[in-house]
């Protein structure tokens, strides 16, 4: 399945946030330090995913065609309207109607989508009604066994 994608909401600067608890230090992957055990700040999770307020919204993904970036089915992706789509960036656009998430390309003058799953082909952009709705900045997913039913 490709990855599409629906919108969730807008952020809202004024929204009622709320501060979570920040350990400053590394966390290894290897073995813990236990002299790194202590709280050191507090951490506002919407304004370090949110730069631009007013450009900023989020989407759902759903699909499996950006995998090797990260991006599973159910995340939830931080899109920024006011950065622009360049080669290289991964973006929200309107395909002839339909909202998808890919990477943008550039291989001569001609401009593509490119998925990051090898089952799915580059789409050309040639010829077809495009609108590109932002660039993703943030992916947020869950980890398997995480979620609280």
């Amino acid at each position: 399945m490709s990855l599409t994608a629906s919108f969730v909401g807008k952020a809202d600067p004024l929204a009622g946030f709320q501060l979570l608890p920040m350990f400053t230090s590394a966390v290894r992957a290897g073995f813990p330090s236990p002299a790194d055990d202590h709280l050191d700040t507090e951490l506002d999770l919407h304004s370090y995913v949110v730069k631009r307020p007013a450009a900023t919204y989020f989407v759902r993904a759903e699909g499996d065609s950006m995998i090797g970036d990260g991006i599973h089915h159910g995340d939830l992706l931080v899109v920024d309207r006011s950065l622009e789509a360049l080669p290289g960036r991964i973006i929200v656009i309107a395909v002839d109607g339909e909202l998808t998430v890919k990477k943008l390309d550039r291989i001569g003058q001609r401009t593509y989508l490119k998925a990051s799953n090898p089952a799915y082909k580059p789409i050309p952009l040639d010829g077809r009604e495009s609108h590109v709705w932002g660039v993703v900045t943030h992916v947020l997913h869950s980890l398997p066994g995480s979620m609280v039913s």
